[in-house]
């Protein structure tokens, strides 16, 4: 956590549970990846962390925007970014929908189904479509699942079709999963793109663009590879794939743009025990899942958690207020907290810059949605 952002909460004392967000390291981030990936074009992905902040200041810089909704489109253009700025890069979407970003200028959409081209023809007729590849997430640690995405075959004979039907094909796209921490993931996955591109080209379909998702990781308690790895493995990967012939490349941070720049402040509500031979406490958290730490499902994402105590520690377990039993954050994960922990300590949860406002729920069981500051 920087300087800034403690001195907010020293000085402040803002109600728990609150993110506060700075805003100096998101820019910070932003140009990071620019430099990294010079020639790929950067499309924030709105869904880590939609605050109008945070669109107003990657407008001014130039960012461009995936969005997945309707609602996020309004966001951004209300934000400064031009229409032809956005991307519709959610693969499930109402008709309805589609037909309302184009009224609002979008013209660039994904798929991965006829079912959804089919949409995007009739209701944003002339407007640039990229097909989803399925990509399997190896390596995540917030893998993407088959929700998303097709086999290539069935991309390749999608994108036959879109050419049919009013729309441009204009390139693939695929996702190797959110916290991705081996730069080389990108690899294969640009292998098929590659390979789609010269099969289409025969069939008199020219793709000019791949869409390389997101993927881009924030540190929590473990290091990350630095964005110059992440570029010079991707540029890599390009250059061994499509030669001399490099599309034009996209890519969506979200989690990389925002995580690192925001900590959660908390009070320990609880700390108790099951019995008296339990070995670890149990401390309970004016936040949990239900509040905005979603990503503690499974375990999944490590958040660093700190004390202003310096004694000795010991292992906890760490659990949300909520009454709903699955509301518990850290059983399985060895977490250690200090033996001197008491009832109304704060604890700060760094690198929760992203994922976590858009995760808090409105009001479950009464329970205020998580409170955040930009500064």
């Amino acid at each position: 956590m920087n300087e800034k952002i403690a001195q907010f909460f020293d000085e402040r004392r803002p109600q728990t549970p609150c993110l506060v967000v700075d805003l100096d390291v998101v820019e910070e981030n932003y140009r990071t990846l620019e430099n990294a990936l010079p020639e790929a074009r950067i499309f924030y992905a709105v869904k880590a962390n939609p605050a109008p902040e945070i669109l107003r200041l990657l407008a001014r810089l130039g960012s461009a925007f995936d969005t997945a909704s309707v609602n996020e489109i309004r966001d951004v253009l209300a934000a400064g970014a031009q229409p032809d700025h956005i991307s519709y890069g959610n693969t499930i979407k109402k008709q309805a929908d589609i037909a309302t970003a184009y009224a609002l200028g979008v013209r660039l959409f994904a798929f991965d189904s006829e079912a959804e081209l089919n949409k995007i023809a009739v209701a944003a007729p002339g407007s640039r479509v990229f097909c989803r590849l399925l990509t399997s997430g190896e390596g995540a640690e917030w893998p993407l699942s088959r929700k998303f995405g097709c086999e290539p075959e069935m991309a390749r004979e999608l994108l036959i079709k879109a050419a049919g039907k009013g729309v441009v094909p204009y390139g693939l796209s695929f996702h190797v999963g959110s916290q991705q921490r081996d730069p080389t993931q990108w690899d294969a996955a640009l292998q098929t793109a590659a390979a789609l591109f010269r099969d289409l080209e025969s069939q008199g379909i020219e793709l000019t663009m791949v869409n390389m998702g997101g993927g881009f990781p924030t540190r929590y308690l473990r290091d990350i590879p630095s964005a110059v790895q992440y570029g010079q493995a991707i540029f890599d990967s390009l250059r061994r794939h499509f030669g001399n012939r490099i599309p034009e490349t996209i890519v969506e941070p979200g989690r990389g743009m925002v995580g690192n720049a925001g900590v959660i402040e908390t009070e320990v509500v609880l700390i108790s025990k099951k019995s008296a031979h339990d070995d670890r406490r149990w401390v309970y958290l004016d936040i949990g899942k239900f509040g905005g730490l979603a990503e503690t499902m499974d375990e999944a994402i490590h958040y660093p958690i700190v004390s202003n105590r310096n004694g000795s520690v010991s292992p906890v377990i760490l659990a949300g207020p909520t009454c709903d039993s699955a509301d518990i954050m850290y059983e399985r994960t060895v977490y250690e907290l200090p033996d001197d922990l008491v009832i109304g300590d704060r604890l700060r949860i760094e690198a929760t810059g992203a994922y976590t406002t858009t995760y808090a729920s409105v009001a479950f069981n009464g329970f205020e949605p998580l409170g955040a500051h930009y500064i």
